[in-house]
This record gives C-alpha cells, structure tokens and sequence, in this order.
C-alpha cells in the first residue's frame, strides 16, 4: 500500500481512473460502485492520508484529475461522470477548508486524452469496424464529442504539463473561482 511505503508528500496527484462504455439500464449497482471505489474514494483516501501533514507544514498541493465529462456527462457512460463531478466537488469542498493554509487544492478537468485505455478502445473499434484508428478518432468527436475546441485526442504530456503548472509555485494563488457549474 502507498501510504505505508510514502508516509510523508508535499503534493498528491490523484489520476488513478477507470472508464466503461454502458448504457445506463445495463450498468449495475456493481458497475456504479467499482467506478466510484476506484474513481473517487480512491482519492479521497489518499487526501486524508496526506492532508494533515501539508497543513503541518503550511504547504502542500493536492490534484484531482477529473474530465469534462465531469460537467458535460456522457449519454454512453452516466456512471463514469458522476466519479468525475465527486471528484471535482470533493476538490472544491477540500480547497475551501483549507483555505489560507498554504496548501492548495484542485481539479484538473481534461478532454479525453489518448490514455491507454482510450487507445485500446479506439484501437478495438477500428478492427471491428474496418477502418483506422484515426477514422474511429474523427468519428468519436464528430459524434460523441462534438462541443469539443480541439478535436484530437489530448495527450498524456499535455495533461502532465497543466499538471505541472498547478503544481508549481507559479500557481500558487488562485481559486478565484467559487462556482464549478
């Protein structure tokens, strides 16, 4: 377990998520559970293991990577933006109790992103359609995410860049925003 080898982090990055594509009436109490567990309270635990020694030291910085799909929830997979929405609520209720503590709290809110499951998926997709991996991309965004700006899949480094960012000390006021909808 992390916590037993990492007692001690001055930031937590919270990316540990899972994704199915079901429709609503055949995802069960077992889907919505096993995406909450890993999704959201996997998170939640490890904030409250590491929370009370960043506000020991007046510092620290704690990064939930959620989805767009956290406000914009999709039709194929109401279960999976949920865990992003909780994720996104639990960061904003932490980044307010914690205010003016020195330790920060945000959620990073990525389109999709070219993720190894993301590319399992388009990859299945293509073979069972006969086309391209970038047919099946084009395709996904024309259909499935048309309100997206960028169209291509994020990369993996695009979101570690934001990443970065939010983590350094360059970002370290903000928060202005009280109103996550």
């Amino acid at each position: 377990m992390l916590v037993k080898q990492v007692f001690d982090a001055d930031l937590l990055v919270n990316n540990l998520g899972i994704f199915e594509i079901k429709p609503f009436a055949e995802t069960s109490d077992a889907d919505w559970l096993r995406l909450f567990e890993v999704n959201v309270l996997s998170g939640v635990r490890l904030a409250r293991h590491y929370l009370p020694s960043m506000l020991e030291k007046h510092g620290g910085r704690i990064i939930f990577i959620s989805s767009e799909s956290g406000q914009r929830i999709p039709a194929e997979m109401i279960h999976y933006g949920m865990t992003k929405t909780a994720q996104v609520s639990i960061g904003r209720g932490l980044a307010e109790s914690v205010a003016g503590s020195g330790v920060t709290v945000n959620s990073i809110l990525a389109g999709p992103t070219a993720s190894e499951g993301a590319g399992r998926f388009v990859e299945r997709m293509a073979k069972e359609q006969g086309v391209t991996p970038v047919e099946i991309e084009k395709q996904f965004f024309a259909r499935v995410r048309p309100s997206s700006l960028l169209k291509p899949f994020e990369t993996p480094e695009e979101v570690a860049a934001v990443v970065a960012f939010v983590a350094s000390r360059d970002a370290a006021e903000g928060g202005v925003v009280r109103s996550i909808f």
